[in-house]
């Protein structure tokens, strides 16, 4: 432990410390750099991403709906976690998106650096050996296990978590070891607050008041029952959020309690876990995001054989050990307390263990390695320091590799889950998410044969299987098919939203248009922000010439999505054949700021202007609409008119002969040259063009 200061402190004990912090930092952040250009969408990126629309709709409303919906979250299954949605809704108001992950990547990396930063000023802080702290935060920075919650979107919560628990850490160790007793309430307030900030972006930080406890114990040294009844502030908020926790869990995802599936599983998962979670820090190899449960639980398998005989070894070693020190005892004591939370005890996922779950716990362990290189300079030999400088500089580049290495696999989607199943060629799931990659990348019949494997081994989401397997057959053309998967996910689910709208959508092709309603009505029903059925709904309704309740459903789609271009495109036409062309033209231009290169919105535009004999305006996008479209017959003509009609009827010819190249059966193009060419009084201006089809 650090001494406390009786005076200043000074410029060498600052400066020594930053620019060992910066070296590490960058040294982090090269080995890591490589998560920046990561394309691979891991497991429940869509649900942080590609479909939660508060995530997509950056602002105030946005955020207080994160912050507001505590024990049911609308966009995200599973429990409370604000903060690390609104940071990811800012990272998208920068400009992060599904094809372009890069602000994202940017702002987990740097959360990650400053994790290291932290844990070397708190290691610094315990021990008061700055090398020490760095060599040891060094190790952690580069470690392959601290790759995964990078490049994955989703796990932003367990980054920020750590950020803020570092944080609460510090400020709560800082008075204590450096003498500031005046400072001690500001800095227990500040601690409180980081705590708060870390449980609000995911909740596994809840055990961080028995952390600190663990602290006092070992290396401050000053537990007893004043420094107990301090905690009860942290304690009281770590209970609220527990509670909360398990409502919002159990409500929109699943919880399940040891008594589902066996008591006596339980000692058996823990045992695993934790030879499995020591095993991993020590051997980093291997890793991957998907470590499925062991088939059968029991001591057939390797990883349960070695976790119940190692366990008990492990306890008794660690008891040992205080005869001598209180370091190895308290440190694992530290992890495991960090980690209960994710041990698997209450389920609520489908892996045994992950790689992300030891990211903040590790500091128990970084500790005891800290606090044995410490003693070990201590004995005051100078090859015993550059020996133990030059292990360090061997391992963090050993590690360093093994996370390039790691890093490849996260490129790209397909790339990934096959990695995965490699290693887990059993895991149906996987199976489930490769297919989904693999149609994105409209690779369909494999993604299609991953489908029905996944339905064979039997994922867990069986329903979201058959209604994935449905979407793809649907595009092969095999209609029938696919509806079967769709009803066959409802029956299974009856409240799946995504499985009414696709089924709506099919039946919408093939002009069943009341049954394809039913089934959008339904799909808003279930889920009230459902933008893409309002928006097929509008067109449905478009299509049946109910201009009306189309622009009703547009209203609500834009209501939901401002940025929705194609939504303010269809409204402004359903508006302008009703002749509200003010309306119209002021959604043209919005669909326009969001989609600029959009020919048909210029035509359409152009057309609503030239109506309102606004033919300067128009006339610009005519121009726009050919600029972007070079082939665009029907924007020739109709700029051919408005030039006509601003008395430059040389212009006027030259676009009307455009039209007739590009489009030689054109007879309003053809007819209009010839009426201008014997001098006419008037010539036609073609209509605007119909709504876009359904996206």
């Amino acid at each position: 432990m650090q001494q406390k200061s009786s005076g200043k402190t000074s410029l060498r004990q600052i400066i020594l410390p930053a620019i060992l912090i910066a070296i590490v930092c960058f040294l982090v952040l090269v080995t890591h750099r490589q998560a920046l250009s990561a394309k691979a969408m891991s497991f429940d990126d869509s649900q942080y991403l590609t479909d939660n629309i508060l995530v997509q709709n950056p602002c105030w409303a946005s955020a207080k709906r994160f912050l507001g919906e505590i024990l049911e979250p609308s966009t995200v299954e599973g429990y409370y976690q604000p903060l690390a949605m609104i940071s990811l809704m800012i990272d998208y108001a920068l400009g992060g998106r599904e094809n372009n992950l890069v602000p994202f990547h940017i702002t987990s990396l740097a959360l990650h650096i400053a994790n290291t930063a932290l844990i070397i000023v708190l290691l610094y802080l315990l021990f008061g050996q700055i090398w020490v702290a760095a060599g040891v935060g060094l190790l952690f920075g580069v470690h392959p296990m601290t790759v995964e919650p990078i490049p994955w979107v989703g796990e932003r919560k367990t980054l920020l978590a750590a950020f803020f628990s570092l944080w609460s850490l510090v400020l709560y160790v800082y008075p204590r070891v450096t003498g500031h007793k005046s400072r001690v309430t500001r800095f227990y307030v500040g601690s409180l607050v980081a705590y708060l900030l870390a449980l609000m972006s995911k909740p596994t930080s809840v055990p961080l008041p028995a952390v600190m406890l663990l602290l006092d114990y070992w290396p401050l040294r000053r537990l007893n029952w004043r420094v107990v009844l301090e905690k009860i502030p942290f304690f009281v908020l770590g209970g609220v959020f527990a509670v909360i926790t398990y409502i919002s869990q159990t409500r929109t995802a699943c919880t399940v309690l040891p008594t589902e599936f066996g008591v006596k599983y339980v000692p058996l998962i823990i045992s695993h876990n934790i030879i499995f979670y020591l095993y991993k820090m020590v051997w980093p190899v291997n890793l991957s995001s998907h470590y499925a449960f062991p088939e059968p639980m029991d001591m057939s398998q390797p990883m349960v054989l070695a976790g119940v005989i190692g366990t008990p070894i492990l306890i008794l070693l660690l008891i040992f050990s205080l005869r001598r020190t209180r370091a190895a005892l308290t440190g694992w004591l530290i992890f495991f307390a960090a980690i209960l939370p994710t041990m698997q005890i209450i389920g609520f996922t489908n892996v045994i263990a992950s790689d992300k779950f030891a990211y903040l716990p590790s500091i128990g362990l970084l500790m005891v390695l800290a606090s044995f290189l410490v003693w070990l300079c201590s004995i005051g030999k100078t090859i015993v320091k550059y020996v133990i400088a030059i292990i360090i500089v061997i391992l963090a580049g050993a590690e360093g590799a093994a996370t390039h290495r790691y890093l490849m696999y996260w490129q790209n989607s397909v790339g990934l889950y096959g990695y995965m199943l490699n290693r887990a060629p059993k895991a149906a799931d996987l199976y489930h998410s490769l297919a989904i990659s693999l149609q994105s990348e409209e690779k369909y019949d494999e993604a299609i044969k991953n489908y029905r494997l996944a339905l064979q081994l039997k994922a867990r989401n069986i329903s979201s299987v058959y209604n994935n397997l449905g979407s793809a057959l649907e595009t092969k053309g095999d209609f029938d098919e696919a509806a079967n998967c769709y009803r066959q996910a409802l029956q299974l689910r009856p409240g799946f939203a995504r499985a009414y709208y696709n089924l709506g959508h099919l039946l919408q092709s093939q002009n069943k248009l009341d049954e394809a309603a039913d089934c959008y009505l339904k799909a808003v029903k279930l889920k009230p922000e459902y933008v893409k059925a309002y928006y097929n709904l509008g067109h449905l309704m478009q299509s049946q010439d109910k201009p009306d309740e189309a622009i009703g459903y547009y209203q609500k789609a834009i209501a939901i999505k401002p940025d929705f271009a194609d939504a303010h495109y269809n409204l402004g036409y359903v508006l302008a054949s009703k002749g509200r062309l003010d309306e119209a033209i002021s959604h043209y231009r919005t669909a326009l700021s969001i989609k600029p290169n959009d020919a048909e919105a210029y035509y359409n535009l152009g057309y609503a202007l030239q109506l309102q004999h606004r033919l300067d305006e128009a006339v610009d996008c005519y121009r726009r609409a050919v600029t972007v479209k070079p082939d665009y017959a029907r924007a020739y003509n109709n700029l051919g008119v408005a030039l006509y009609l601003q008395k430059k009827p040389d212009q006027a010819v030259d676009c009307f002969r455009k039209a007739i190249n590009i489009k030689p059966d054109y007879t309003e193009a053809s007819d209009n040259l010839a009426k201008i060419l014997s001098s006419p009084r008037t010539i036609g201006v073609d209509s605007n063009n119909r709504g876009s089809g359904t996206k």
